[in-house]
């Protein structure tokens, strides 16, 4: 059970729990971030960094900091990893480093990386704490690489830079801009909501509700 609890915890954050699409968390770097593959996987694994580290050193401190200060003690944690992950980003991929601009050091408040330090990273062991956060990281750059693809392919015609679509044909300038992206997080959160969701529950409140409809048949007849 141990094993499986920790496999769970891993997973859950990919498709069941995305931060993104099911605790809708983290929507601003979502939407200001991925208007190319490129973008969502810098900001991704940045975030992913951060998430992972905060969630390992917040578990280890958790039961030696004081209840009063512990929101202040867990920005503190975070905002020095945001500090080194900002300035390697700056030293060995300033482009990408300029093109995510103020969206690096913003990470310090996203809410995913204070939701997980305090929904779980407080209430549970080193080590699964580390899987929570790879689990909710890779969830997060999943949505981030798939939102910024389809951007980046219908908005500009190519894909990490490479044109893929011929040159005849024009890209639509929305999805480059905010209203494309509320578009396109809208359907992708869709497509997850509708692959995922049991699809044996959806068939026993049809059949819930075609027997409900029978008896009421019947019964009108009977009248």
């Amino acid at each position: 059970m141990e094993k499986k609890g920790r496999l769970h915890y891993l997973t859950d954050g990919i498709i069941k729990e995305n931060p993104v699409l099911v605790l809708i968390l983290g929507t601003c770097p979502t939407l200001a971030t991925t208007s190319s593959v490129m973008n969502g996987i810098g900001m991704g694994v940045s975030t992913t960094a951060v998430l992972i580290l905060s969630n390992m050193v917040i578990s280890a401190i958790r039961n030696i900091v004081p209840d009063k200060v512990r929101i202040p003690c867990y920005i503190v944690v975070i905002s020095g990893f945001v500090t080194v992950v900002q300035l390697l980003m700056q030293a060995y991929t300033p482009a990408l480093y300029s093109s995510l601009g103020l969206y690096i050091p913003l990470i310090v408040v996203n809410c995913i990386i204070l939701g997980r330090a305090e929904m779980f990273a407080n209430k549970h062991n080193v080590f699964d704490s580390m899987l929570d956060g790879i689990g909710m990281g890779i969830g997060f750059t999943f949505t981030l690489v798939i939102m910024g693809a389809i951007r980046e392919l219908f908005g500009s015609g190519t894909l990490l830079g490479f044109r893929v679509m011929p040159k005849s044909l024009p890209g639509m300038s929305i999805f480059t801009l905010a209203s494309g992206g509320f578009f396109v997080y809208a359907i992708v959160m869709a497509a997850v909501n509708y692959f995922s969701k049991d699809k044996s529950k959806i068939r026993k409140d049809v059949g819930d509700v075609d027997l409900f409809q029978e008896a009421q048949d019947l019964k009108k007849k009977e009248a």
